[in-house]
Parts: C-alpha cells; sequence; structure tokens
C-alpha cells in the first residue's frame, strides 16, 4: 500500500510535485506531474527513453523551494538560510 505526499500543488498550471511512499521505505521517489505542459518532448535512442517539461522559471522556483523544505536541505545551500529557503528561525504563516 502506497501514499501520495504532496510536496508542492500548483493549481493554475496542474505541476504537482509528490512523493509515493510505501511502508518502509528509506529513500520514496519523487514524481513531478504537468499538466498540459508549455512544450514536452519524448526521445527514444539507444540509451532509453528521455522526457523534457517545460516549467515556467517561476513554477520551476518554488519546486525548488518547496523540495528543499522537504528534505531538509536547508544547510546544503550554502550561505546563510533565510526565510525563502524555509529557515529553521523563520515561522511560515
Amino acid at each position: 500500500m502506497s501514499t501520495k505526499v504532496s510536496i508542492y500543488y500548483q493549481s493554475e498550471s496542474g505541476v504537482h510535485l509528490y512523493e509515493e511512499m510505501t511502508s518502509g521505505d528509506i529513500q520514496s521517489p519523487a514524481y513531478l506531474a504537468v499538466d498540459n505542459p508549455e512544450e514536452c518532448t519524448f526521445q527514444h535512442d539507444m540509451n532509453g527513453i528521455s522526457a523534457m517539461l517545460c516549467v515556467p522559471p517561476h513554477i520551476m522556483d518554488d519546486l525548488a523551494i518547496a523540495w528543499c523544505r522537504h528534505r531538509k536541505l536547508q544547510g546544503a545551500l550554502g550561505g546563510p538560510v533565510g526565510r525563502e529557503f524555509g529557515g529553521p528561525d523563520y515561522e511560515q504563516s
């Protein structure tokens, strides 16, 4: 049995970043779902299949910050940790 753990969702664009957690998972995979991306490319070659999705920059910024908060990577970002990166001294409203 698995559970979706939502990390970031932006309703206007349909961008959803989540983890699919199963019991006993230490590191579960992350999934990025994008409804109606601005661009979408799939390629197949000798090395396998690759996918490329176009995500607006402001949404990518929000995705990156949400991922860093979710994984508690504030200290790995280098430099001072501010409210935009979910610093430990920042109280979210």
